[in-house]
């Protein structure tokens, strides 16, 4: 009778002996798929890229993160962007027209203090992947960055601080007020080096490469950061200019300083919502270990199994907020730092300089390999940096009135189509180009990276050959009618617009790849140190524009020629250097191609391709 209540129909001694073997199992299993399920529940609830949240516990993917964190970033870099914009772009008048500097002092001021504001971010980065985190570090330099925006406000409108003026344009500063205005405008500079290689990657923290569909929202992100930019610029280039040119100086550093005081807060309104890598020690220490430790095993030979060498034993790396990462076969010199010896086996404790793990040694590879890309960004950044100076001089010599009326645009203003055509591009590539060739190269982006990269190479190539066409045109102009003598020739400086928004369109494609690559293939705890070395491109774009300057002057001008770019343009060659610069960036897109093609991708232990 008991075998009833078991199994129907299997009433006998064996049977029900079956039917109760049967049965104990599937209630063990049962039990076994729940603790399963809920196992998984829980590995699915939490990030798997090593974040934390702001109690540094593992972050919670519903909590934190994604699209809910990024618009408090977003607004941090517009307003940041609009402060630092607001503040630079008029800055050669402020020093020549209240500081009462002449014109190549003035030059050279702004010059150098934008240099610096593109080498500082080498420190802030430093300090973020070692010791502080993006978080802290974004944190502290904004501080910073607000105080040298106040002070730069109080040495233009409090008496006593501001230079005395006597007439319009005509002021003198004394050496203390001087000192007053640069030291607020390089405790602004040094307030960008923690924010500018950081902030970018602490908005792709907020997506976990681990999840197939964060992974691909991570991709847009870098689209829209590049568009808040271009909204900060746009707003400082026209609104805030004109301010400082036709109200006061206080009033057009002033508000900059309370948009640089809301970006502050707007970071800090979404600090429960944000993920953060937690920061791995010094990254140039551990990549010192990996040479000297190479070196010191120059004569060991490499195992032919690859699995054979040094690696942490648990499923984490060794580097704090790092994930592991595969072996690769390039750069093989550098797998000698983690060969195990008989000393090592001997002594017990290995010794950092002499044995590193395999994760140690491909974020090595993996900055190397980054070299030669970084290095193909000189050229556009160079082609970019036009704008701010031989396009002016271009259009400085061409017809500056809108229409039939008196009113003239300065030559600067013009980079505003540049601003507006990123901001148009942004959109079309995330919401038009991304959908279609997704659907053509099966790519969940689109188009990879390097693919992005090497497009905005060959549209800046464009941007430069329409500039030379633009100034043939206006010499023959010259030559035609005998216009030697005017200082703008009758051709209308809109003329000029298709070049600036060529160069939006490169920036969409190249800038934002870069921005995107240098984060996705630095290590996990490099990720800020790569973003500023992307950045220091711009520099030194800035510094060979000047060097080439300098040699074409120096060449063009032998045997008492005027030169290529004479201070009257009408007698020079501007179409020369513009056709200089386009053979320069043909070059260097065929040496990007070669350099990507035998690019090699890195590989985390675990996540998705």
């Amino acid at each position: 009778m008991h075998c009833i209540n078991l199994v129907k129909d299997q009433c006998t001694n064996g049977a029900s002996s079956f039917a109760v073997s049967e049965w104990i199992p599937r209630k063990s299993t049962s039990r076994q798929t729940k603790v399963n399920l809920k196992a998984m529940e829980k590995e699915d609830t939490y990030t798997k890229d090593g974040t934390v949240d702001y109690h540094r516990n593992p972050a919670n993917k519903t909590e934190t993160g994604t699209w809910k964190a990024c618009p408090y970033i977003l607004g941090t870099e517009c307003c940041e962007r609009l402060a630092y914009y607001g503040m630079s772009t008029n800055l050669v008048l402020y020093f020549k027209h209240r500081l009462g500097q002449h014109n190549t002092t003035a030059a050279n001021n702004v010059s150098n203090w934008g240099g610096t504001c593109y080498i500082t971010p080498l420190i802030g980065a430093f300090l973020a992947d070692a010791y502080l985190g993006r978080y802290w570090t974004i944190a502290c330099f904004s501080s910073i960055y607000v105080t040298g925006m106040t002070l730069l406000t109080l040495s233009a409108s409090v008496s006593g601080l501001k230079p005395t003026c006597y007439a319009k344009d005509k002021c003198h500063a004394t050496d203390a007020q001087s000192a007053v205005c640069f030291t607020a405008l390089y405790l602004i500079a040094l307030g960008t080096g923690g924010i500018k290689p950081c902030v970018s990657s602490y908005g792709a923290d907020q997506f976990d490469d681990a999840d197939e569909s964060e992974k691909k929202s991570k991709s847009s992100f870098f689209n829209w950061f590049y568009f808040s930019i271009n909204v900060g610029a746009l707003i400082a280039g026209s609104f805030l200019v004109w301010i400082q040119d036709n109200v006061s100086w206080g009033l057009g550093f002033g508000i900059p300083a309370v948009a640089m005081a809301i970006a502050l807060l707007s970071f800090f309104s979404g600090t429960r919502l944000y993920r953060n890598q937690e920061p791995g020690g010094s990254p140039l220490t551990r990549i010192c270990q990996v040479v000297v430790a190479s070196f010191r095993n120059y004569q060991v030979k490499v195992p032919e199994d690859k699995s054979l060498l040094y690696e942490t034993a648990d499923a984490d790396s060794n580097i704090k907020g790092s994930r592991k990462l595969d072996h690769t076969n390039d750069l093989r010199f550098f797998d000698k730092a983690a060969v195990e010896t008989r000393s090592d086996d001997t002594e017990g404790t290995n010794d950092p300089w002499k044995l590193c793990t395999v994760t140690q040694v491909e974020e090595l590879k993996a900055i190397i390999r980054l070299l030669p890309i970084w290095a193909t960004g000189i050229i556009i950044s160079t082609v970019y940096n036009q704008m701010g100076t031989l396009f002016v001089l271009q259009g400085a010599a061409m017809d500056t009135r809108v229409g039939s009326s008196n009113f003239k645009i300065p030559p600067a203003s013009l980079s505003i189509f540049d601003t507006l055509s990123v901001i148009f591009w942004v959109p079309v590539y995330d919401r038009i180009i991304v959908p279609v060739t997704r659907k053509v190269t099966g790519h969940k982006n689109g188009l990879t990276q390097l693919q992005r990269m090497g497009i905005g190479l060959f549209i800046s190539i464009l941007a430069m050959v329409a500039a030379a066409t633009l100034e043939i045109v206006r010499l023959k102009i010259v030559r035609r009618h005998n216009y030697y003598g005017l200082e703008e020739v009758p051709i209308s400086i809109f003329w000029q617009v298709p070049q600036y928004f060529i160069i939006g369109c490169a920036e969409v494609f190249t800038f934002i790849g870069q921005l995107e690559f240098f984060y996705e293939q630095a290590p996990d705890a490099m990720r800020s140190l790569s973003s500023a070395l992307s950045l220091t491109t711009n520099a030194l774009g800035n510094y060979l524009s000047s060097l080439l300057v300098t040699i074409v002057t120096h060449i063009s001008t032998r045997n008492g020629k005027l030169g290529w770019i004479p201070d009257n343009l009408n007698y020079g060659h501007l179409d020369y250097f513009f056709w200089l610069l386009a053979v320069l960036s043909v070059l260097n897109l065929g040496a990007f191609l070669l350099v990507a093609k035998w690019y090699t991708y890195k590989r985390p232990v675990g996540t998705l391709r």
